[in-house]
């Protein structure tokens, strides 16, 4: 997994409240188990008309913001179902960082085990990055995980909060196999150890 340690980026805007896994990736794109591609089905419904045509007012249609590494958005982002195709979605479309002022707890975990850093704000600092986030080509916000602080385009400063355990994975880029390899060599020696004190349990294998 990637490590995240500081991003300085566009950040595009969506003030939409209860944006679903649905609309983050439609039940169409979940036939696949591969995490690269689904970029092209991300807010598909919102980007593309019944006849696939792209929708051109749809933000990450519009420059600058279709190079947007940051999103901005409203509250209970990610809701319904647990898909994890979700923000496989967004980190191929290339975000890396979600900010809201609040998360359906299943998608805010699956963010910090695919590398993807998920920022609860008051209503009113995202209000603000909201409006950060509008100013086009001026769009551009720096999020720094080891000092929990993002700066916005005018230099202002807003701090957040992380659990530390989270913080520490996203920053050494461990999800679940990597904190597991993490342990390979406790791992190796308990084996070894078990091997000899119970032979019978290994009888048969190489």
């Amino acid at each position: 997994m990637q490590p995240f340690t500081q991003l300085t980026a566009i950040a595009a805007p969506m003030p939409i409240q209860n944006v679903d896994t649905d609309m983050i990736i439609p039940k169409q794109f979940l036939k696949t188990i591969k995490r690269t591609g689904l970029g092209e089905g991300l807010f598909y419904e919102m980007r593309y008309d019944v006849d696939g045509k792209r929708i051109e007012d749809f933000v990450l249609h519009k420059a600058p913001y279709d190079k947007a590494q940051i999103l901005v958005a409203g509250d209970n982002f990610g809701c319904g179902s647990s898909r994890e195709h979700a923000p496989w979605a967004l980190l191929d479309f290339g975000i890396r960082c979600v900010i809201a002022p609040s998360f359906a707890d299943i998608f805010y975990n699956n963010c910090f085990k695919n590398g993807i850093l998920p920022i609860r704000l008051p209503q009113e600092d995202v209000d603000k990055l909201m409006d950060d986030a509008s100013r086009g080509a001026n769009a551009t916000i720096s999020v720094d995980l080891e000092t929990q602080e993002i700066k916005g385009p005018d230099g202002g400063t807003i701090s957040f909060e992380i659990d530390p355990f989270r913080k520490h994975c996203l920053l050494n880029g461990l999800d679940d196999i990597g904190l597991t390899m993490e342990k390979v060599e406790a791992i190796n020696t308990f084996e070894q150890k078990n091997r000899t004190q119970t032979p019978w349990l290994y009888q048969g294998s190489s």
